[in-house]
């Protein structure tokens, strides 16, 4: 089917796992654990807003795209480990393999990009906070989503199609899931063009997000100097749990770059695998917890609805 069946590579081994017999099914518990509570938080989450119309609002709609996208991450991902954690032998054949690295590397473009976004959102509240409905109107919310969602996968499609040219003279992947970067150095073709586009990526995955970042915080950094001290409780009240996701996505990916390109040897094993998946299952874990609990006016709908949920069940068990 891909050019990879016809080099003589159909399928790829995942190296970094190890025998631990009977205590795959403590790991296999734990990772199951993990994925259900993030379907379940990110689901809640994402109807609550669906549902309440007070929260049709550009903060909320850009959360509710953040918590499709914790969904859609951890989907390219968990049912994987599960998987593998059970299993003999962990090999993936190549296709499911280029599918996993669209999955995770468009996650994390959208990822950072929906923070880049949000972080704008915030600068709008803060520095124009009567104009905050006028300049952002719920249909330029939908384009700005739109456009993350359709850019990333873009991106993602044209790096995978430059791969298919590729001809492989190794199968041994040194990590626990497909990465872009490792499947690349497994090629004894030419790979100048593959190189150069993903560099070209990594600086225009960072760049482009960064910018407006960085723009809207200097702004909100210097209304919050010359503002009251109002101004600034309030800056910081919605800043917070931003910040904290974006440091804590940002921390991760410098990690996985870092692991995949340089010799990490030196680190303990348990401690590289731990770091590799950290921001694909502490962000899609964190991200609903830290925004869900930060904003009162999500924290106000959701107690509403959990009350709403227990009386019903008290007055009618047999509906429920």
């Amino acid at each position: 089917m891909f050019n990879l069946t016809l080099s003589g590579i159909s399928y790829f081994i995942l190296e970094n796992y190890v025998y631990v017999g009977t205590l795959r099914y403590f790991y296999f518990m734990i990772t199951m654990f993990l994925y259900i509570v993030i379907v379940i938080v990110n689901v809640f989450l994402i109807a609550v807003i669906c549902m309440n119309r007070s929260l049709h609002e550009p903060m909320y709609l850009f959360l509710c795209s953040l918590f499709v996208n914790e969904l859609y991450g951890s989907t390219g991902l968990f049912p994987f480990l599960l998987v593998q954690i059970l299993s003999d032998v962990h090999t993936v054949s190549a296709p499911l393999c280029f599918l996993q690295i669209f999955s995770l590397y468009s996650y994390a473009n959208i990822e950072f990009c929906n923070l880049a976004i949000m972080s704008y959102d915030r600068y709008l509240a803060i520095c124009y906070p009567l104009q905050y409905s006028t300049r952002l109107p719920s249909n330029k919310v939908c384009i700005f989503i739109v456009v993350i969602w359709l850019y990333s996968f873009v991106r993602c499609i044209i790096n995978l199609s430059l791969h298919f040219r590729l001809t492989f003279c190794g199968n041994v992947i040194n990590s626990l899931v497909c990465t872009n970067y490792l499947v690349v150095k497994l090629a004894c073709s030419d790979t100048v063009v593959n190189n150069i586009y993903g560099l070209f990526g990594v600086v225009l995955s960072i760049l482009v997000p960064l910018l407006p970042i960085l723009y809207s915080y200097m702004k909100i950094l210097r209304v919050c100097f010359s503002g009251s001290k109002q101004t600034r409780q309030r800056a910081v009240s919605t800043c917070t749990p931003h910040l904290t996701s974006l440091l804590n996505f940002s921390f991760g990916c410098c990690f996985e770059i870092v692991q995949s390109r340089f010799d990490m040897t030196s680190v303990p094993r348990v401690l590289r695998i731990i770091l590799s998946l950290y921001f694909l299952i502490i962000q899609p874990l964190s991200n609903p917890i830290m925004f869900g609990l930060q904003m009162s006016k999500i924290r106000k709908t959701c107690k509403q609805v959990l009350c709403y949920k227990m009386l019903t069940f008290r007055r009618y068990p047999m509906l429920t």
